[in-house]
Order: structure tokens, then sequence, then C-alpha cells
């Protein structure tokens, strides 16, 4: 079997990674942008980026056979074509949208996707805190229909490639907004700054990739208010530089919670594939129950994007 033979992108782009890190980290110093870098905490994420591309050197196997054993049976061969690829990228585009909106709103897929949002700062080097583990999730299903209509996995490895690189330049305090157009249809630093809030309202918001449309058309869109600035990290932060608790830390509390005594089965899956926050006894909160809190304390804002009309 013949298997095209594509650039990485993503690892051709880290010149560029770099590049653009000490130039974020010049004009935070120099020319007083928004921003800080903290040492400890950006040599955690360059550790988390390099053990990502090792991950997936090691275990890329599992998704790409996957994908090359869907590839069989397609219903049709589009080919190799840049109308092909613009197309692709789009629909990938909204493959990446719905895979994103469930690595928050499962705990199964959030167990490997935390670690993108441990740290408590907003820089570029944030970008490259990535996954260790999201070859073990199933998150690969995703990538069946479009193998299916006739997309060669390595074709659509390569198109994804853009995505990431995409996605890093929008991981940064130091740009305010776009232009208005721009802002309308793609994703922007504006629109990531929100993804990656704890902030009540914006939790649970804008999972796009390189297309805001699809949070505008799916109903997770929120914009990012002057008023209410975003503040990084996890709801309950971890506080560590170690790169090995960083990537396993949720995996383990997961299976913890998961295997404590006394629950019965239903409850143990339950722990896996329920939202983040979810406990058998509701002593813990998801992030539903902290945007009603909000609104109870706030009730001037029930309603607003990212919150509940009401109380329940």
């Amino acid at each position: 079997m013949n298997i095209p033979n594509f650039p990485d992108v993503t690892q051709l782009a880290v010149p560029f990674f770099l590049l653009a890190m000490l130039i974020e980290i010049a004009f935070i110093k120099f020319r007083k942008s928004k921003g800080e870098f903290e040492t400890n905490d950006t040599l955690t994420s360059l550790i988390m980026g390099a053990g990502s591309v090792i991950s997936g050197l090691v275990f890329g196997f599992i998704s790409f056979g996957f994908a090359m054993w869907v590839w069989q049976f397609r219903l049709f061969d589009l080919g190799i074509s840049p109308i092909v690829g613009v197309l692709a990228f789009i629909a990938d585009d909204l493959r990446y949208y719905w895979y994103h909106r469930f690595a928050h709103r499962i705990r199964w897929v959030w167990a490997e996707h935390i670690n993108h949002h441990s740290s408590q700062h907003y820089n570029l080097s944030t970008a490259l805190r990535q996954s260790w583990t999201g070859n073990f999730t199933g998150k690969f299903i995703l990538l069946a229909p479009l193998v299916l209509l006739g997309v060669h996995p390595a074709f659509l490895a390569f198109i994804y490639g853009f995505n990431l690189v995409y996605q890093f330049w929008i991981h940064t305090e130091a740009i305010d907004k776009m232009p208005r157009w721009f802002e309308a249809v793609m994703n922007t630093p504006s629109h990531h700054r929100v993804h990656h809030a704890t902030n009540p309202r914006y939790l649970d918001a804008n999972y796009a990739g390189t297309l805001i449309i699809w949070d505008k058309m799916f109903g997770t869109f929120v914009p990012e208010l002057q008023e209410d600035r975003p503040r990084y990290g996890i709801v309950r932060n971890i506080s560590t530089f170690n790169p090995l608790k960083v990537a396993f830390h949720e995996w383990i509390a997961m299976f913890k919670d998961a295997f404590q005594p006394g629950l019965t089965p239903n409850q143990r899956f339950q722990y896996l594939w329920r939202p983040p926050g979810w406990s058998h006894d509701g002593t813990r909160k998801g992030s539903d129950q902290l945007k009603a809190e909000y609104v109870g304390r706030n009730s001037e804002a029930a309603g607003m994007p990212g919150l509940p009309e009401t109380i329940e």
C-alpha cells in the first residue's frame, strides 16, 4: 500500500514558535504589553510540548492505524488537490470543535486535555503545553467520517498540522482585539483567552480551533468582556511544575474516584464519562453549578452569554 509522504507542518514550525516566544517576551518586557512569563511555568510547558512530540512518535500508530483501517472502507477517493485540502481543512476544523467540546464535557477525555489548561499564565508557551496521552482516549474515532468520505489519513494529518500551527499564535495577551471582520469569523487571542479562563461565564466556551463560527453556530460562543478579565488555569489549580504530575494527575484522580469503595457500577462509570466536577454525592461543583452560583451572587448577569437565565 502506497502511503503519501507529507512534511510534518508542526515540526517545521518549531523555529517560528521559539522566535515568536522571544518576540512576545521582548514586547512584554520592553513595550509593557500585557502578559507574563514565569521561568518554571514556561519550562514546564516546553517539556510538555517535547513530551507530546515523543508520545506522538511512539504511539501515533494507534490513531493512524485506525484511520488506515477505516480507509479500506472508503466510499470515495477524493485524491490530493488544493480544493480537497481546503474543504477537508474546514471539515476537520469542525471535527476538532466537537473533539474539543467533548474534551471539556467528558472526564475521560478531559483527563488528557486538562494539562493544556493547567498553566495559570497565558502566553505563547502555553500553546506548547500539550497532552502525552491523547492516543489513548479514543478521540481518533472522530476521524472516521472524513476518511470514509475519501480524505486519505496521511493528507488529513498534513492538513491538521496547519490547524495546530494556527492555534499557536492565539495563546497571548499581547494582542488585544483583531479587526471586527476577523473576530467575526476566525478564532483569535481574545476568543481563546475566554476558553482558557476560569471565570464562571467563560467556562465551557469557545471550543474553536481555527474558525469561531462553529461556536456561534452551536451556541457556545462567549465574548471577552473588559469588565471581567480572564483568570487562567483550572477550577482547582494543581500548583505544580512537575511535568509528570501535570501529565497524569487527572488520570490518577479520575481512577481514584471511580474505584473508591462503596459505589455502584453505574456510579463508577459516571466518574469516567460525566463532566468534570461530577460526584456521586453532589459534594463537588461542575461548571453548571459554578455558573448558577455566580448568577445567584450577581443577578444582573443572568442571561448574559455563558450564564443561565435563572437559578434552578
